[in-house]
């Protein structure tokens, strides 16, 4: 009789916990939208979002902390399979929607960051263009080169005048050079006569020497006929006859 009143009263302890966590768990299905993804409130700040990150890291610890005293008090009820799965279940709720509470802030501060970078980027570029603007306006302006008008020309050909005096000119300077050569002139013919009177003697001096070298050739052949007519003839012995 006892048995049966403590299995009773367990099975009536496991129909309540069953009966709360399916409420709990409805209460973290009612944020799911149509196709069961959380719906998440738009973040409007990045001070907003900082603030759901933090409300977010502390209700995952405390979920983690819950699970974990659930999961200890589970192996003391009767159904202990059935107790883990609803305290996992409520758990992966949580978790579930806490992921897209993150997924959504720091979309936001993604977004708004790049929003930011874009707007420096364009108040730097709108700089520059005013900055080259005042630049170009503060620049001078060039000056305007007036190019004088050309002389007119001169009427083709020279004049009488100009004519008799670059042949007075002409002839002054051909007068000028002849003047300066003169001296040059004078010593090269001078030059020039020294070179033939040595030229004649040189040659007067080798005929004398061609004359002299003759003469002593004709004695010496004179004297040697001579001194040969003076000595007889030698007897040319005559070989014996056998």
């Amino acid at each position: 009789m006892n048995i049966m009143a403590n299995t009773l009263y367990k099975l009536g302890a496991a129909l309540g916990l069953a009966l709360a966590l399916s409420a709990c768990a409805h209460q973290g299905a009612a944020a799911l939208d149509e196709v069961g993804a959380p719906q998440v409130p738009a973040t409007l700040s990045v001070e907003e979002a900082d603030a759901k990150l933090k409300q977010s890291a502390s209700e995952r610890e405390a979920a983690e902390n819950e699970f974990a005293a659930r999961e200890l008090e589970c192996y003391d009820k009767f159904f202990v399979n059935n107790c883990l799965d609803q305290a996992k279940e409520k758990r992966r709720l949580i978790l579930v929607r806490l992921r897209a509470v993150d997924a959504e802030a720091n979309y936001f501060k993604r977004a708004e960051s790049v929003r930011l970078r874009d707007i420096d980027l364009a108040r730097t570029q709108e700089d520059a263009r005013l900055d080259a603007e005042q630049r170009t306006a503060a620049m001078p302006k060039p000056v305007k080169v007036v190019t004088p008008e050309p002389a007119p020309p001169k009427p083709e050909g020279k004049s009488l005048a100009e004519r008799e005096a670059a042949q007075a000119a002409k002839l002054a300077k051909q007068a000028a050079a002849a003047a300066a050569e003169a001296p040059r002139r004078a010593a090269r013919e001078a030059d020039y006569a020294r070179k033939q009177a040595d030229a004649v003697a040189r040659q007067k001096r080798v005929a004398q020497r061609l004359a002299e070298r003759q003469a002593e050739a004709q004695a010496k052949a004179a004297k040697a006929a001579a001194s040969a007519a003076s000595t007889p003839a030698a007897a040319v012995p005559v070989p014996p006859v056998n």
